[in-house]
């Protein structure tokens, strides 16, 4: 397969694409705003696997310049069998503090950035692609709601709709939209938004749950929304 996945640098980005490398025969590009945190994963995938295709690189999915993105992609890998959009940022506050420029950029990072990867890599998807988005419990409907998350909230929940409306889009293509409303992992974010908080999940599991659905769900999922929790939060 050859995977295009976002948002590496920690949490269950990095922990799925260690997953990943384990197979030799994936052809990973993986992308995160610090190049730091980039060279230290790819050091332990080359301790993984010495033999891993893996590309790192830097970039910010909402202010970079996708024309080079698309070059390197096309260098790299040529096309894209599965891409998945992790990125993602949080803004905690109460809903009377939380100012426009937050909602905005709450909207940028975990809907407008995802939106101009896919409308970029639109041309590079293969026919039968899969492109997986990573939600929130915190915007799926119905679940458990926390104060000061108004703006994380809305921005997951219309990654959700956006999954749903995509997957009706491009049916004659034959690429499956799909998105994972992941409860709590214990990741940074996690901890975070409920300091104290121990998750029953860790992180490297989650993460191989994200790269074993990228890879296979597709031939049994289009267009849905899916809740990934064991508990609340």
């Amino acid at each position: 397969m050859k995977i295009l996945i976002t948002g590496v640098s920690s949490g269950v980005g990095f922990e799925a694409v260690l997953d990943m490398i384990q197979n030799g025969d994936h052809e990973i590009i993986a992308l995160a705003r610090s190049e730091d945190k980039l060279k230290r994963l790819y050091e332990i995938a080359l301790g993984l696997n010495p033999n891993c295709k893996l590309y790192p690189a830097k970039f910010d999915i909402v202010h970079d310049d996708y024309t080079s993105l698309v070059n390197f992609v096309k260098q790299k890998v040529g096309t894209i069998d599965v891409l998945i959009n992790n990125a993602g940022q949080l803004i905690q506050k109460p809903f009377a503090e939380i100012t426009q420029i937050d909602f905005a950029a709450m909207l940028q990072s975990n809907l407008m950035g995802h939106i101009k990867m896919i409308q970029n890599m639109l041309p590079l998807l293969n026919d039968s692609a899969h492109v997986v988005n990573i939600g929130s419990m915190a915007g799926f409907t119905g679940s458990v709601k926390f104060p000061g998350m108004s703006a994380y909230t809305a921005s997951k929940a219309a990654l959700h709709a956006l999954t749903e409306c995509l997957a009706v889009e491009y049916t004659e293509r034959n690429i499956h939209f799909n998105c994972l409303a992941l409860g709590s992992a214990q990741t940074e974010m996690l901890e975070e938004a409920f300091p104290g908080y121990q998750s029953p999940v860790m992180a490297f599991e989650m993460g191989k749950y994200i790269a074993d659905f990228a890879l296979t769900a597709h031939k049994f999922f289009n267009g849905k929304v899916i809740p990934v929790a064991v508990t609340t939060p």
